[in-house]
C-alpha cells in the first residue's frame, strides 16, 4: 500500500489519556495527525491520537495505558529519522515541546540532555565553554537527543570513539512495565533487581550467550565498523552488570525498548585549530587506496565524493571553481581531509604529516593544506550541498532516498564501484556517492517515483542486490541512520539466527506486548521496507521540492504554538492526495483546519530558509495562500491604504497616543466586538506594552565633510507609527543622522519619504496589488534620490532594510544597493569613533532579518561599543512579533519568546539591545524590560561623552 490511514484509536484508551493528562494534551485533529504522519524517511504512517506529553510522568502514564488497550506508542523529537523509525499508526508522544532541558555539569566537561534538546542547542551552550558533543550529525540543527541517543548518531568526525555508545555516562529511562532506572544512581543496579529480576535474569543469560566464542568474534567484527542495524548487543561485551548493559542498550534502540527521559554525556574540546585539504584522485580505486596512510596521520575527516558528486560540485555557479577540471573521461574522485587540532603548532605537526603522506599519492591537483575559511568554506558548501543538489533538482513527484552503509576500509572501493554498478543497473543514473571515508562509512542517493507500481518494483530489487552486496562485503547495512522499518527485514541476515535470537528474546523481555515503535528493528514482516511508502503530490512550486527532512523546525517561531513549515507543507500534500483520491471531506476538514495553524499564526519571517538545505522559504507558501483567500474588498482596501500610506501612518502614530492612556483590556473589547461583527481575526489587538505612537520623517539634506562619501536615508515608518520604549529618547532618524553627520557622511532623506514602505505590510499579507504599486514608487523614488543607483541607501530598521532589497529584487532593479544602517554604522564608523565608556552588560536580540540578511555581525558589533559583554540567549529566536502578527495573533508572540525571554530574566542587563522596533515590541512584552534600538543608544552615548 502507498499510503497509509491511521487505525482506529479505542474510544476509551483516548477518554483516558483525556482525563489522566488533560483534554488540551491529546488530539485527534485530523490536521494534527497528518502534520507528524511522516519523518525524513520515504515512508508515511498516520498515528491515531497525538499526546503532547509536558512530563516524564505523562509519557510514563501513556505508555502503560497504550500498554492495558494493546496499542502501538511511539516517540517523537526531532523527525529526522531516515529510515522510518519516527513514525506509527497508533499512538505518538510529542517529546519534543516539553523535554529541551540542558544542564551543564564539570565546567562543560558533561552535560544533562533531555530528549528534546537539539545538537546545535546543546552544542551553543557548551560553546561558551569551548565544550561540544562527541556526535556530529549533518543533521545537528534539528536532530534531537533522544534520536541521536535512540539511533546511536555519530557523524563527520566522531567516529566510533566519540559517539553516543563511547560518550554515555548516564541515562534515566522508563520501562513500559513503568520501572524508571537511573544508571546515575548508585545503588540503581538492586533497585533494577527488586523492582525487574526476571529482566535481570534474562539480560545476564544474554549476556553469557553473546560471549559465547563464536557470537563474541562476531559481534566485535560488527561493531568494528560505524553499526546501527539491530540492537547494540555489543553490550553484553562491553559490560557486566545489569543497569549497565540495559542503559547501553537503550542507545540504538531507536524507541523499541523504553523511553529515554535523559541522559548526561562526556563532552569534548573544541579544537580551534584546523586545516582542510581536498584530495583530487584520477580514480576511485586511488582514493580508497590513500585511505589508510591517510588515517594513520590522524586525520579527523576523510570526507569521500565519487565522481558524479565532482561533477555535481564543479556545476555549482558560486563554488564550482573550487573542484579541479576531470582528468578525461575516467572516473574520479576526491577526499576532503582535515585535522582538528588544540594549537597552531599542532596544526603545523598535522600538515607536515599529511605532505609527507600526499607526497607519496598518485593525485591530479596539487593540494594545500589551508586554514583560511575563504578557501575551506566553499569546498565544504560543496560537500553539505550534494543531498541538496540531487533532491532539490528531482522531478515533483519523486522522492529521495538517502542511504548510509559500512564495510571494512580495505572493501570501500570494490562496494563503492559495484554500486554504481547496480545504479546503472537499476536506471538511478542521477545517484551520487558520498560520506565518511576513513570509516568505510558512505551514503548514496537515489531517486524514484513511488507513484508507479514499476518505480516500487524497481526499487525492490536494487534493495536486494545493494543487501547482497554489502553483506558479501562483511559490512553493515546502516551505519548511521539506524535500521527503522527500511532495514528491520534483514536484520537476521546480517547477523545470523543465533544472534537475532538474542534480539528477539531482548525486545520480548521489555517490551512483551509489542507496543513500542512496531515494525522497527524487529519485525516478523519481510516487506514492510516496502509498504507504507508515502507519496509526494506536485503542490505549490515554492515548497515542492521539500524532503520532508526537517531541519527548518528548530527555528519556526510557531513551532510550539501550532506548525512548523515542514509540517505546513506535509499539510498541502496532504490535502493535494485527498483531492486526487476524491475524499472531499478530508480534504474540506484539513482547509478550514489550516486557517488558523497553517495560514494566520505562520509568522513568513523566512528562518526556515536559513536552515533548509534546499533553500525553501516557507513563508513564501503562506503568502500565496494569504493571497489566494484574501477577498477582494480586502485588496481594494489595501490598496487605497498604499496609495494614502502619508496619511494612514499619521492616523495610525495618533492612534497609538490616544489609546496609549486607556488600558488594554478595555481597548480589546471593542476589537473583539468589531473582529465578532466581521468574522475576521484581521483586526489587530492592542496590548499595555505599546507606545505612543512616534514622529513623522522628516526629509531633507546634510552636507557631508569634503572627500566622504554620500548616502540615501530611508527611515522607516514603523518608527513613526510606534514610538520609543523609553519617552524622553530622540527618534531613530535623529539617532542614525547624528551618527552620520559624526562620520562626516553628507546625507538626504528624500522627498516623499512620508508616502513609501518597503512594503511588507502588503507582502506579507498577501495583498499582491497594494504591494506591486508600492514596490513601483519605491523605486521611482530611489532612482531619483541615488541618481540612478549612484548613492547608497540606508535604512534604520533591518526588517524594513531587507523589504526595501526584495521590492528592488522585484523590479528588476540591480544598480541600487540597500543595506541597513546598521551594518553602514559599523563599518564607517565605529573604526574612527573614539572609544566611549560602556556599561557592564547588555542583551542583544537579533532579528530574523538580520539574520537572513548577513547583519548580525554589525549588530553585535555596535552593541560592543556600548558595552563590555554582549548576551545572545542562547534560546534566541525569531520573535514572532513579525510587523503586526504579534498584535492579530498575541499567542504566537508569546510562545515564540517564551524560552529566550525566561534564560534573559535570570540575570539583569544594563540595556536590551535590538534593531527593530517590532522586534524590541515583541521583546518588551516577553520580557517587560524597555528594548531599545542598538543605534538610538550608541548615538545617545556618542551625544553624552562626546569631547567638548
Amino acid at each position: 500500500m502507498l499510503r497509509s490511514e491511521h487505525s482506529p484509536m479505542p474510544a476509551d484508551l483516548v477518554a483516558e489519556l483525556r482525563h489522566t493528562l488533560g483534554q488540551a494534551a491529546v488530539t485527534q485533529d485530523n490536521l494534527d495527525l497528518a502534520a507528524v504522519s511522516v519523518d525524513a524517511s520515504h515512508y508515511l504512517l498516520t498515528p491515531g491520537a497525538l499526546v503532547r506529553a509536558t512530563s516524564v510522568s505523562d509519557v510514563a502514564k501513556s505508555m502503560a495505558a497504550a500498554k492495558r488497550h494493546k496499542v502501538s506508542l511511539n516517540f517523537r523529537s526531532g523527525g529526522t529519522s531516515l529510515s522510518g523509525q519516527g513514525l506509527t499508526r497508533g499512538l505518538m508522544i510529542d517529546t519534543r515541546r516539553a523535554f529541551r532541558g540542558i544542564q551543564v555539569l564539570d565546567n562543560g566537561e558533561r552535560v544533562r540532555v533531555q530528549p528534546g534538546a537539539t545538537v546545535t542547542a546543546v552544542n551553543t551552550v557548551l560553546g561558551r565553554l569551548n565544550r561540544k558533543l562527541g556526535p556530529d550529525p549533518a543533521s545537528s540543527v534539528a536532530c534531537t537527543l533522544g534520536g541521536v541517543i535512540a539511533d546511536n548518531s555519530s557523524g563527520m568526525s566522531c567516529g566510533t570513539v566519540a559517539n553516543t555508545y563511547r560518550t554515555l555516562e548516564s541515562m534515566v529511562f522508563v520501562l513500559t512495565s513503568g520501572t524508571v532506572v537511573d544508571t546515575g544512581d548508585p545503588d540503581c543496579e538492586d533497585k533494577l533487581a527488586s523492582a525487574e529480576p526476571e529482566l535481570v535474569e534474562n539480560l545476564l543469560a544474554m549476556r553469557d550467550l553473546c560471549r559465547r566464542d563464536d557470537l563474541a568474534a562476531e559481534i566485535r567484527h560488527q561493531f568494528s565498523m560505524k553499526n546501527t542495524m539491530g540492537y547494540g548487543i555489543n553490550s553484553f561485551l562491553d559490560y557486566d552488570t545489569p543497569a549497565q548493559i540495559l542503559c547501553h542498550l537503550m542507545i540504538g534502540s531507536e524507541g523499541t525498548l523504553g523511553f529515554i527521559a535523559s541522559a548526561v554525556l562526556r563532552t569534548m574540546p573544541i579544537m580551534p585549530q584546523i586545516s582542510t585539504a581536498l584530495l583530487h584522485f584520477p580514480t576511485l580505486d586511488a582514493a580508497a587506496k590513500a585511505l589508510p596512510d591517510l588515517v594513520a596521520s590522524g586525520v579527523n575527516v576523510t570526507e569521500l565524493m565519487d565522481s558524479a558528486s565532482l561533477e555535481l560540485g564543479r556545476q555549482d555557479p558560486r563554488d564550482g571553481h573550487v573542484i579541479p577540471a576531470r582528468p578525461g573521461e575516467a572516473a574520479d574522485a576526491a577526499l576532503l581531509v582535515e585535522y582538528h587540532c588544540p594549537d597552531a603548532q599542532s596544526r603545523h605537526e598535522a600538515e607536515e604529516r599529511g605532505n609527507a603522506v600526499i607526497a607519496g599519492l598518485d593525485l591530479v591537483n596539487k593540494p594545500v593544506f589551508t586554514d583560511d575559511q575563504a578557501v575551506r568554506g566553499p569546498i565544504w558548501n560543496i560537500r553539505n550541498g550534494l543531498y541538496a543538489k540531487v533532491a532539490g533538482t528531482r522531478p515533483s513527484g519523486q522522492t529521495a532516498l538517502l542511504e548510509d552503509i559500512a564495510v571494512p576500509v580495505a572493501s570501500l572501493a570494490g562496494v563503492c564501484g559495484n554500486l554504481q554498478g547496480l545504479f546503472s543497473e537499476h536506471g538511478y543514473p542521477d545517484s551520487i556517492i558520498f560520506g565518511h571515508a576513513k570509516d568505510g562509512n558512505i551514503h548514496f542517493l537515489v531517486l524514484e517515483d513511488f507513484r508507479q507500481k514499476q518505480g516500487l518494483d524497481r526499487y525492490e530489487e536494487f534493495t536486494e542486490g545493494m543487501v547482497g552486496l554489502v553483506l558479501e562485503a562483511h559490512g553493515t547495512l546502516k551505519a548511521e541512520h539506524g535500521t527503522g522499518r527500511i532495514m528491520a527485514p534483514f536484520v537476521e541476515r546480517q547477523y545470523g539466527p543465533d544472534l537475532y535470537g538474542v534480539m528477539k528474546q531482548l525486545k520480548n523481555s521489555l517490551d512483551p506486548d509489542g507496543i513500542l515503535n512496531s515494525g522497527t528493528i524487529i519485525t516478523g514482516d519481510k516487506d514492510i521496507h516496502l509498504k507504507d511508502i508515502k507519496l509526494t503530490p506536485t503542490v505549490q512550486e515554492e515548497v515542492d521540492r521539500c524532503v520532508e527532512c526537517g531541519y527548518c523546525e528548530p527555528v519556526c517561531p510557531s513551532r510550539d504554538l501550532t506548525l512548523t513549515p515542514r509540517q505546513r507543507i506535509v499539510i498541502q500534500r496532504a490535502i493535494a492526495q485527498a483531492k486526487a483520491d476524491g475524499n472531499t471531506e478530508l480534504e474540506a476538514e484539513l482547509r478550514a483546519s489550516e486557517e488558523y495553524k497553517v495560514i494566520q499564526t505562520c509568522a513568513v519571517d523566512g528562518m526556515c530558509q536559513t536552515t533548509c538545505p534546499l533553500h525553501i522559504n516557507t513563508g513564501d507558501l503562506v503568502r500565496r495562500l494569504r493571497g489566494e483567500e484574501n477577498p477582494a474588498a480586502w485588496q481594494l482596501g489595501w490598496s487605497a491604504v498604499g496609495k494614502a500610506w502619508n496619511p494612514f501612518v499619521t492616523v495610525a502614530s495618533a492612534a497609538m497616543s490616544v489609546t496609549h492612556p486607556i488600558p488594554a483590556k478595555a481597548t480589546n473589547v471593542v476589537t473583539k466586538a468589531a473582529r465578532a461583527v466581521l468574522g475576521s481575526d484581521r483586526i489587530p489587538m492592542v496590548s499595555d506594552e505599546l507606545p505612543v505612537g512616534g514622529k513623522r520623517r522628516v526629509p531633507g539634506h546634510r552636507s557631508g565633510m569634503a572627500g566622504r562619501p554620500e548616502v540615501v536615508y530611508m527611515p522607516a515608518c514603523v518608527n513613526t507609527m510606534f514610538g520609543s520604549a523609553v519617552p524622553q529618547e530622540e527618534t531613530m532618524q535623529f539617532a542614525v543622522l547624528s551618527l552620520l553627520t559624526a562620520a562626516g557622511v553628507g546625507v538626504t532623506v528624500p522627498k516623499g519619504i512620508n508616502s513609501i514602505c518597503c512594503g511588507t505590510p502588503w507582502k506579507s499579507k498577501g495583498m499582491t496589488k497594494g504591494y506591486a504599486s508600492m514596490r513601483a514608487r519605491v523605486v521611482d523614488v530611489m532612482r531619483r534620490a541615488t541618481h540612478d543607483g549612484e548613492l547608497v541607501v540606508l535604512s534604520d530598521a533591518v526588517s524594513c532594510s531587507e523589504g526595501f532589497v526584495h521590492e528592488l529584487e522585484y523590479e528588476g532593479v540591480t544598480n541600487i544597493k540597500v543595506v541597513d544602517a546598521v551594518q553602514y554604522i559599523a563599518d564607517e564608523l565605529l573604526p574612527s569613533l573614539p572609544p566611549l565608556p560602556k556599561v557592564a552588560s547588555a542583551a542583544l536580540h537579533p532579528t530574523c532579518s538580520s539574520t537572513r540578511m548577513g547583519w548580525n555581525d554589525s549588530i553585535r558589533k555596535c552593541a560592543e561599543a556600548i558595552a563590555d559583554e554582549v548576551y545572545v540567549a542562547n534560546n534566541w529566536g525569531c520573535c514572532g512579533f513579525a510587523g503586526d502578527r504579534g498584535m492579530l495573533h498575541p499567542e504566537l508572540t508569546a510562545s515564540a519568546t517564551a524560552r529566550e525571554a525566561a534564560e534573559l530574566e535570570r540575570r539583569h542587563f544594563d540595556y536590551y539591545l535590538s534593531a527593530n522596533r517590532t522586534c524590541e515590541l515583541g521583546m518588551e512584552r516577553a520580557t517587560g524590560k524597555p528594548w531599545r534600538h542598538v543605534l538610538n543608544v550608541l548615538a545617545e552615548r556618542m551625544v553624552e561623552f562626546a569631547p567638548a
